[in-house]
């Protein structure tokens, strides 16, 4: 007889969730990994999984669903869970077929379809950049013709700033619309497309907890360099947490907590993107996310806020009406993370010895560092100054990637 009482499967089309595995490992959870051939070389925490299966490297969703399918035939499987942005949908669909309690394919494809997210936001009086689906001819040129240029088309479905286009004209647009369409594939199709009015502004990230529909905590934090600018323009990415006395903080709360009402967001983690806009002052949403953000996100609001998004995600997954979830003690320091790709594979940061660093990326062609203070101030001094050293010392510029996957 199995020592477990509960059972929790996670599929991973990438390496991400070691935290996330640890803490159901703690729990008493039985863990199983569900996850790409090629990446079982990856340093997943294994003392935390019981169990690995794998897919083909080029799996489709339906793969995923198919090996749970085949692992809830031997076993007992409470939770299904997707740790990766494009495992969502796919962990829906398996939760489904296996009736499963978790969020449903059309409430994930809320989170996960930019055009759906923006409607929705609209039609809750969320800001959003003016923005229309690229389905009818005469419907984007009547848009074109009353939208101030520049304008970008944007993936409906992709992540990281990946396939964004910006346009200055209107022959830029269509030529990007007809080089999709030529592609003949569904993926690239211009209707996978919307095009959106570019913004001027410094963009802002909110990443909370909610449980019972309840925003139970936020972390606030402001990119350096816009993410678009630096995935298709090249530069050291930083982001670092927003004093929490200031305006716009306050702001971002309230309109993070009226956004996730209106997509009725009931238990987990979420990461939202705001812009700010330099000619009007108002916040826009750009996207949300029903999971943590990438780029060491999670860590520095762990040093800043006393929280790892991982791990808490992973109280709420397993949760129950015997040992419901709790949130962890919060504080209020500042932390900041700076991070880009490296020209060596193992860059070498001894010559960075401020004792405000926390912590190192460990990762091949990588440079990163978190730092946290308790003031804000000298945290901005820190990723200002490295970012002018890891420029001189480690920068590499790679193409922007059109999808995730190239």
């Amino acid at each position: 007889m199995s020592e477990y009482k509960n059972y929790i499967v996670c599929i991973a089309s990438e390496h991400k969730g070691n935290d996330f595995l640890e803490e159901c490992q703690e729990a008493g959870w039985h863990a199983t990994l569900v996850t790409k051939n090629k990446l079982l070389n990856e340093p997943w925490n294994w003392t935390s999984l019981n169990n690995v299966k794998t897919v083909d490297d080029n799996a489709k969703p339906e793969d995923y669903v198919r090996a749970v399918t085949n692992i809830a035939g031997g076993q007992p499987v409470h939770r299904i869970v997707g740790l990766y942005e494009f495992d969502q949908s796919t962990a829906a669909m398996a939760r489904e077929h296996l009736q499963i309690e978790g969020m449903s394919s059309s409430q994930v494809l809320r989170f996960r379809d930019k055009l759906t997210m923006r409607n929705i936001a609209e039609s809750h009086g969320i800001n959003c950049p003016e923005f229309i689906g690229a389905f009818n001819s005469n419907a984007i040129n009547q848009y074109l013709d009353n939208v101030t240029p520049p304008w970008i088309v944007k993936p409906r479905h992709e992540v990281s700033a990946f396939g964004i286009r910006k346009c200055e004209t209107k022959d830029e647009v269509w030529d990007v619309l007809t080089n999709l369409d030529n592609r003949n594939t569904w993926r690239d199709h211009p209707s996978q497309y919307l095009v959106e009015h570019f913004i001027v502004g410094d963009v802002y990230h909110v990443d909370s907890i909610v449980d019972n529909g309840k925003v139970l905590a936020s972390g606030i934090s402001k990119y350096g360099i816009p993410p678009f600018a630096v995935t298709h323009g090249g530069g050291v990415f930083t982001t670092s947490t927003v004093p929490y006395k200031s305006k716009e903080r306050k702001e971002l709360e309230e309109i993070n907590e009226k956004l996730l009402k209106a997509f009725h967001y009931q238990k987990g983690v979420t990461h939202a993107e705001f812009l700010h806009s330099k000619a009007d002052g108002k916040f826009y949403l750009l996207e949300v996310a029903c999971r943590v953000g990438g780029a060491y996100i999670a860590n520095v609001h762990d040093y800043a806020n006393g929280f790892n998004l991982w791990r808490e995600w992973a109280k709420l997954e397993i949760a129950t009406a015997e040992k419901p979830y709790k949130l962890p003690k919060l504080r209020k320091e500042f932390a900041g993370v700076i991070l880009s790709l490296a020209t060596t594979d193992e860059p070498d940061t001894s010559a960075y010895d401020d004792k405000e660093i926390v912590y190192r990326v460990k990762k091949k062609k990588h440079v990163g560092l978190i730092v946290c203070s308790k003031k804000y101030e000298r945290v901005q001094e820190l990723l200002d100054s490295y970012a002018e050293r890891i420029t001189h010392d480690f920068l590499e510029i790679a193409p922007a990637r059109e999808h995730y996957d190239d």
